[in-house]
This record gives C-alpha cells, structure tokens and sequence, in this order.
C-alpha cells in the first residue's frame, strides 16, 4: 500500500472509478492523503499517474504512462540556471499564447506542463531525452529556432514493430 499527500484532491476522486478500473487498484482517501492499494506493479503505475495528475496534467493525458508505457518526468528549472528572473524563462518556455510550447509537443512527441519552476514531461521513453535536451537549452537562452533545428536535426526514427514483442 503508498500513500501519497494530494494537493489536486477534488480531480482524483472525481475520476476515482476510471483510476481504479484503468490502474487495477483501490483508492482511499483521509484528507489530503490518497492511498493505493494493489498488486506493486500496478501500485508503482498508480503512483506515477497520481503524482503527473497532481502535476496538472489532464486525466487524458496522466494515463498515457500506463496504456502506452510513457514515463513521467520533472525537469527543475534551478538546476540549470543561475539567473533570478525565472519568469522570464517560464515566458520563454511557453512562448507567445503557447506557441513554444505547442511546437515542441510536436517536434518532441511529448506532453509538457509547468508547474511554479517545474516542467513536467510525459512521453514515450525514447523521446523524452530529446524533450529534456530541449527545455534545458531554452533555460540556458538558446533561441527557440535553434532548439527547432536541433530537434529537427535529431529527429527519432519511428521503430517498425515486428511482432517479437510478447
């Protein structure tokens, strides 16, 4: 059984039933605590589901980590600058209405949130390092264009899947 502290409550137990089902868990709730209970794989997935919702990412896009086998990431936007005016870096992740943001969920296949000085990822394994790559050059003040370029030039190959897998 874990127990994780939930600041994003009222969306968790709104969509209770889904979690369960989808998670093969049980969830229950004292206060702020929300516990899970089931086998320890399914437990692990919960959590990170959980813990990308309490990010703020939509239910939608949360449950990607267990229907596609995504993983979830954070990226601390103090970890790789120095700089004070980190508003201005946000502003520069997001770009004008978002457009930053929206051309890098594209070229990067990647969901992306923010969270204060936090940038949440969840992705497919093998775009995630370019995600990562990408935000990290935009907080250290590469242009934008240029982390385009960049992703453009190291574009993943999409894999043929040829049945191997069981």
């Amino acid at each position: 059984m874990k127990t994780i502290l939930s600041e994003k409550l009222p969306r968790i137990l709104k969509n209770k039933k889904r979690l369960e089902e989808r998670l093969n868990i049980k969830i229950t709730n004292r206060g702020k605590e929300v516990s899970i209970e089931g086998k320890p794989e399914n437990e692990y997935l919960a959590e990170k589901v959980i813990d990308a919702i309490n990010f703020g990412f939509s239910l939608k896009t949360s449950m990607l980590i267990k229907e596609e086998d995504n993983i979830f990431e954070i990226i601390n936007i103090k970890d790789y600058t120095k700089r004070k005016d980190l508003e201005r870096i946000r502003a520069r992740i997001i770009g004008t209405k978002g457009k930053t943001l929206k051309t890098l969920n594209e070229l990067t296949k990647c969901h992306f949130e923010l969270k204060d000085n936090h940038i949440g990822i969840i992705g497919d394994p093998e775009y995630i390092e370019n995600a990562q790559n990408a935000i990290i050059l935009i907080i250290k003040g590469s242009k934008q264009s240029n982390v385009y370029n960049f992703l453009e030039k190291h574009q993943i190959k999409d894999i043929v899947d040829l049945g191997l897998k069981g």
